[in-house]
């Protein structure tokens, strides 16, 4: 995801990269897919030259952002997963903790979130986010099958919740707003499709 002209070698220049994807990501935010290069190496205090050392387009810009998202929101949830199954807390607790950081991933910028989920959906970027979908749904599968839930398949059903709650997280949620309560909206799909044992 994210296909910049040139690597970046030396700290100067990942740091002029940083520099720029940062600037990408608040203009984006603010402006939609109607953001220009030119406002973009504005915001970052570099010439579109210097951009355009970096990438081909706007489109090239808005994909790395959503490779560095995608690959922040991984780290950060590997994190959970790791500290999830060594713990092995009830499913509840589980669940409530990963939604709860799904949604501190998102709530800063929900219109830069929406965008991203839209283009990273594309056809070339698809091997990147299925890769990172499955593990999401491999940690779910594990923890409904470590607390008996999920009924007859859990992989599916860890399959079914991890597609309905990144639909509320990228389609729902950034129209309406990340209240407070997001985090219990999403517990709410999670009990739909593996509720609590009677």
């Amino acid at each position: 995801m994210g296909t910049s002209r040139r690597k970046p070698r030396q700290a100067r220049s990942r740091e002029t990269l940083d520099i720029l994807l940062e600037a990408a990501a608040q203009v984006f935010s603010r402006e939609g897919i109607s953001a220009t290069t030119n406002r973009i190496a504005e915001r970052a205090g570099v010439s579109v030259g210097t951009l355009y050392q970096y990438f081909p387009d706007k489109h090239a810009m808005l994909r790395a952002v959503a490779g560095r998202h995608v690959r922040a929101a991984e780290d950060r949830l590997t994190e959970v997963f790791d500290r999830l199954r060594r713990d092995q807390p009830p499913f509840d607790d589980a669940m409530a903790e990963v939604l709860e950081l799904v949604v501190e991933l998102h709530r800063d910028r929900p219109r830069l979130h929406a965008l991203l989920h839209r283009v990273a959906t594309a056809a070339a970027d698809l091997a990147e986010l299925a890769a990172f979908e499955d593990r999401i749904v491999a940690e779910v599968a594990y923890h409904l099958k470590r607390c008996h839930r999920g009924g007859e398949d859990p992989e599916l059903t860890a399959r079914t919740i991890v597609h309905a709650v990144d639909a509320q997280v990228h389609r729902v949620l950034p129209r309406h707003g990340y209240g407070p309560d997001a985090a219990a909206q999403l517990k709410l799909i999670v009990d739909r499709f593996a509720p609590p044992p009677p």
